[in-house]
């Protein structure tokens, strides 16, 4: 049985979440979030305060699904609880960042400013003109925001020019020798 899968999920205070047939809504003091368990073998119950994900056989598809949709669930339940949260480096000579109104404009060595719309539920601050922060309830919008800011300029490895996550290690190459 999967590990994942089989471990409940704790309900905290101030958390309610509906189950109806198929789809899960979890409401708490940061917002609401809900998804379709789209597999007719997994179903969610809620026992004693926990949430359980139960699957239905060990089918390869309900066993590959039992892990995915409790992680999904439990993603859900710390993100109205706590929210998720990426920061962003820009490093490079004359990069820099700001927020107007609901764009995020970046001089990142292109020829002109780079300009991305903040999607609805995320909160996007530029804590220095170096710095930005992204901020929201739900892990998978602000995973895939963060990864679509730091594609636009990949860490290039000579100078470490480029936007890369605060947490990331940036590996450094050496340049060219001179001959002696």
């Amino acid at each position: 049985m999967s590990r994942v899968g089989k471990a409940p999920i704790e309900i905290p205070s101030g958390v309610t979440i509906n189950i109806n047939d198929d789809i899960v809504t979890v409401k708490g003091p940061l917002g609401e979030l809900s998804r379709q368990i789209q597999s007719k073998d997994i179903s969610v119950k809620i026992e004693d305060g926990k949430i359980l994900v139960i699957r239905a056989n060990d089918q390869k598809e309900a066993r590959s699904l039992h892990g995915l949709y409790r992680s999904l669930i439990n993603n859900m339940v710390v993100g109205v609880t706590k929210g998720f949260e990426k920061k962003l480096i820009v490093s490079g000579v004359g990069y820099k960042c700001q927020i107007t109104g609901s764009k995020l404009v970046m001089n990142i060595g292109f020829s002109y400013p780079v300009e991305v719309n903040i999607p609805d539920g995320i909160k996007a601050t530029c804590v220095t003109p170096t710095e930005i922060e992204i901020k929201g309830i739900d892990k998978e919008l602000v995973g895939h925001f963060a990864a679509k800011i730091r594609a636009i300029k990949k860490v290039e490895p000579y100078h470490g020019y480029g936007i890369y996550y605060s947490d990331e290690r940036v590996v450094r190459k050496e340049g060219k020798k001179a001959a002696r």
